[in-house]
């Protein structure tokens, strides 16, 4: 079937909610206007429970069904992102500095639409479980929830999330089975040294070589430590040092950030890194110290939750428009901690041709909001229909 003709109603309203969201972006887990706007919305549709204050400023919403049966959990994240906009439009943020770059706004309306409708048609046995969730960006949210207990609280037995694609044709969705995401580590070296004038770097331990070194060094881990054959990424990022160009100075910082989807390759990273900056260290007579953090996990799907999945997006959107095995990618989720807890699917759904995610000119394509609506609420009364 294509998009549900009762979410299709809901176009209009559905644009006017994300047009507003759009209006009022908010970072990590700070987004109680996000939060108030949803709730609100959540009310008026007549969900039977209303669970919020969790990470801060998270909600889940439950609706119950029509009979027995298990509780599926449907996830949207809320958050922006600490980038001005230049989308030029109408609604663009009202928060100076702040925009919804990465379409969680859209993510958001999304959800909501499916929660209207589920509200309203209850075409499904047991219940379903409605996450919000605030700080994907930035702060592990998804984490939080886990942490905070939603999967045990609300007894949820799998759970599913979209995300928007650039790029990628508007209205079709694409996953893979297994590992979809990387996991995303960062590491910062900070080096000091001893400056001095720039015509007399006898003088100095200089922090600048140093960190070019260290740099240098670092990819090595992937081009000479590593089979070649596992996904490996290491991004030097940022390097700042130095004032004017006559003075050699005392301090400089490296910063950026690993991508792996192997635990014995993030093992080996870490251990390699460490080695690395000690070794660059003592060749330049300075003192380095590696901050390593380990971020989110690698985000992987349930064969079998995948598979499901995509069969509904195909009744959505037509076997054409679905790719089941789009092979994995290198970006990061903080999804992957609830597939970590609970069997689920995560998948993309396609933008049409826009600016790329955290660009300052991106902004959600409002005609796939009813798309992935209709997934949200096909998951629903595909896995558990009304006996």
């Amino acid at each position: 079937m294509p998009v549900v003709n009762r979410i299709a109603d809901y176009a209009t309203d559905m644009t006017k909610w994300r047009q507003h969201l759009h209006t009022i972006p908010e970072l990590g887990l700070e987004c109680p206007k996000t939060a108030a706007f949803v709730a609100e919305r959540l009310r008026e549709f007549g969900v039977d429970e209303l669970h919020e204050g969790i990470a801060q400023t998270g909600l889940v919403a439950i609706i119950n069904g029509r009979g027995a049966g298990e509780t599926i959990g449907l996830r949207a994240d809320m958050d922006g992102l600490p980038i001005p906009e230049e989308t030029g439009v109408d609604y663009a943020s009202t928060h100076a500095g702040k925009m919804h770059a990465c379409g969680h706004d859209g993510h958001t309306t999304m959800l909501l639409g499916a929660a209207r409708y589920l509200a309203e048609t209850r075409n499904f046995s047991g219940r379903v479980a409605l996450i919000f969730q605030p700080a994907e960006e930035n702060g592990g949210g998804a984490d939080v929830m886990v942490r905070e207990g939603i999967m045990d609280r609300f007894d949820i037995s799998q759970v599913y999330a979209l995300h928007n694609a650039p790029g990628f044709e508007a209205g079709g969705f694409y996953t893979t089975p297994g590992a979809l995401m990387a996991a995303v580590d960062t590491f910062t070296v900070h080096i000091q040294g001893v400056g001095g004038h720039g015509a007399m770097p006898h003088e100095t331990r200089d922090p600048v070589m140093a960190a070019c070194g260290i740099a240098q060094a670092i990819q090595t881990i992937v081009s000479r430590n590593h089979r070649a054959l596992d996904d490996l990424v290491v991004s030097v990022t940022q390097i700042h040092t130095g004032t004017v160009d006559n003075v050699i100075p005392d301090t400089a910082y490296l910063n950026g950030t690993i991508r792996t989807f192997d635990p014995a390759v993030q093992k080996m990273v870490m251990e390699r890194m460490a080695q690395i900056v000690a070794g660059q260290a003592a060749s330049y007579g300075v003192e380095a110290t590696l901050d390593y953090e380990v971020g989110y996990p690698a985000t992987i799907n349930d064969a079998d939750k995948a598979a499901f999945a995509v069969g509904v997006a195909s009744e959505v959107a037509g076997d054409a428009k679905v790719q089941g095995d789009s092979g994995r990618e290198m970006g990061a989720e903080d999804f992957s901690y609830m597939l970590q807890e609970r069997p689920g699917a995560y998948l993309f759904l396609g933008q049409g041709d826009s600016a790329g995610l955290h660009h300052p000119k991106y902004n959600f394509n409002d005609e796939i909001a009813p798309v992935g609506a209709s997934f949200f609420a096909r998951i629903v009364e595909t896995a558990q229909p009304v006996e």
